[in-house]
């Protein structure tokens, strides 16, 4: 009998075994539409703190499986950066993004990462010129309309930063926010702008229409205000007091109505709505092949530098976005394929530096103006130079040496200023290491196995700098050590080596999947294979990412 009992117990065992793995395999992904969410700014710390309190879109995602220990591996934790890795599967020191800005000593100008000259903006032909041209590597949706023809590719944004490196260089559609506008995009010779605003000009208009009737007023949400008002306070930054505080008292002119609007929620509503519309418009997920659409969410960033990452503001931002999300993926009920979401994020950032000293973390603020002044007045003592030999254009993580003329020096002058202002730099207390880039560009990569929380500051700098567009001394300045200054608009910022910049959440969900967390880490860059591998789609051969199975039992 107890035999018996046993063996029964046994085949039930067997048989829950069996009907969960083949549970677990008919729950696979198989999507026709592949959505890729970057929430810009959304740092690891921020989606732990905030996850017990998600209801809706966030909520969902979490069900999936969950990489609560993501990373953004290299080290200038940036915007444009930080988006090139999230569909290419490189790191930046391949995919040519190394910063979001960086110097042109043949020219002495500073060039952005996506310029382009050959091209115009489509709502403002003198505007910021941008195209996919400088991002040298390519994403997931070019390796897939290379296989499958037919397949659709758009991506959106409220920045173009965001809109185009993750969707790449044969998007069927990259359209970023453009306040007092809509929603624009990029014109090459030979195209026109109505043409290439047509998939947004409906949208445009009715965006424009309900904005004039129903004004976009940045109050607590009704189901947060109790929580988020709790983190009211004054603080003074840069010599200027401010309170912490929702509602955002309204600008005295339009321009600064504008910047507002742009630094609020309202950008991530609208950009949703966007990807909301061009799915349902072209029926992206309805036909036999996979579509991708990538959404790049802005605010949480604007937010984040505006006001800090853990105010009012940001707690009734989260919460918003999480609402937000959940009305997105329920759109996606509407489409007759299966969908697979993805959700990561380009960089995280630390709270404003006053807030964290203030909480005894003794952070402090490294002000580059007069921190690169002095280097240089040392420099031109200790050399012997009539110039200021050193720039630092866009921050002082990367300076670069220049001639007389603001120009390229000589190689003499190259070698002898770079040796000596990295010997002085090292001797700072505020940095932790400081290195002549042609070092970094020589040395061995890390192992392709390497786990990015233990990687050495050398081997996450490495992972940064691309020939020519990089300073020629690059400076890891230690853990709360700030190299920026607060203004009217502007108290936070990210960019260092550190965790708390590098970490975020990846979050892989679709319809069946049994949720799961993994706690190793996982790289941004492992998430283009891995879409890949999903969708049967081979990607290129020199990717510094691989394929993670998304079910167990399931091989790449």
């Amino acid at each position: 009998m107890k035999k018996m009992l046993t063996c029964g117990v046994l085949a039930a065992a067997l048989s829950t075994g069996l009907a969960a793995q083949a549970s677990t395999i008919a729950t696979k992904p198989e999507p026709k539409l592949v959505v890729v969410i970057s929430v810009d700014q959304f740092s690891a710390n921020l989606y732990a703190q905030y996850r017990g309190a998600f209801v809706g879109g966030l909520a969902t995602l979490s069900q999936g499986v969950v990489y609560p220990n993501g990373y953004q591996s290299h080290a200038f934790t940036e915007t444009c950066p930080g988006h090139s890795t999230l569909l290419t599967g490189k790191h930046p020191n391949k995919t040519g993004i190394s910063a979001n800005d960086w110097y042109d000593r043949a020219t002495g100008k500073t060039v952005y990462c996506l310029a382009d000259p050959t091209v115009t903006l489509a709502d403002d032909p003198k505007g910021r010129a941008v195209s996919p041209v400088n991002m040298v590597a390519t994403t997931y949706g070019d390796w897939l309309k290379a296989v499958s023809p037919n397949s659709r590719v758009f991506g959106v944004s409220g920045k173009d930063r965001g809109a185009i490196t993750m969707s790449g260089h044969q998007a069927d559609g990259q359209f970023w926010y453009q306040p007092g506008f809509g929603f624009t995009t990029f014109v090459r010779e030979g195209q026109t702008a109505e043409g290439r605003l047509k998939p947004v000009a409906a949208f445009n208009a009715k965006l424009a229409a309900d904005l004039k009737k129903h004004p976009f007023t940045w109050d607590y949400d009704k189901a947060s205000a109790k929580r988020c008002k709790t983190l009211e306070a004054d603080y003074e930054t840069g010599g200027r007091k401010w309170r912490s505080a929702l509602p955002i008292p309204a600008a005295a002119d339009e321009a600064g109505k504008q910047r507002d609007l742009y630094a609020s929620p309202y950008t991530d509503q609208a950009t949703l709505e966007l990807a909301q519309a061009l799915r349902e418009t072209y029926g992206l997920g309805d036909g036999p092949q996979v579509d991708v659409l990538t959404v790049s969410l802005s605010a949480t960033d604007f937010i984040g530098h505006r006001y800090g990452t853990r105010g009012p503001e940001m707690c009734d931002q989260i919460a918003r976005l999480d609402d937000r999300l959940g009305a997105f993926l329920n759109s996606l009920d509407k489409v007759k394929g299966g969908v697979l979401v993805v959700l990561a994020a380009d960089h995280g950032a630390a709270d404003f530096a006053e807030r964290l000293h203030d909480e005894g973390y003794g952070t402090e603020r490294v002000l580059g103006k007069p921190w690169i002044a002095k280097l240089n007045a040392q420099l031109r003592a200790d050399l012997g130079l009539s110039w200021d030999p050193l720039i630092a254009d866009g921050g002082v993580d990367q300076i670069y040496v220049v001639g007389p003329d603001r120009k390229t020096p000589s190689l003499a002058d190259r070698a002898r200023v770079t040796a000596a202002a990295v010997a002085l730099i090292n001797k700072d207390p505020a940095v932790a290491e400081a290195f002549d880039s042609n070092v970094l560009l020589t040395m061995a990569a890390a192992p392709a196995d390497a786990s990015p929380e233990e990687l050495s500051v050398a081997e996450r700098l490495r992972r940064s700098v691309y020939p020519g567009r990089v300073g020629d001394i690059v400076v890891a300045f230690k853990p709360n050590r700030v190299p920026a200054t607060a203004g009217a608009t502007y108290v936070s910022t990210h960019g260092s080596p550190w965790d708390y910049d590098r970490r975020v959440p990846i979050l892989f969900w679709w319809k069946g999947a049994t949720p799961h967390e993994r706690v190793l880490p996982l790289d941004t860059v492992d998430i283009a294979p891995t879409l890949a591998a999903v969708t049967g789609v081979t990607p290129p051969a020199d990717l510094d990412g691989v394929c993670r199975p998304l079910v167990y039992g399931q091989h790449c």
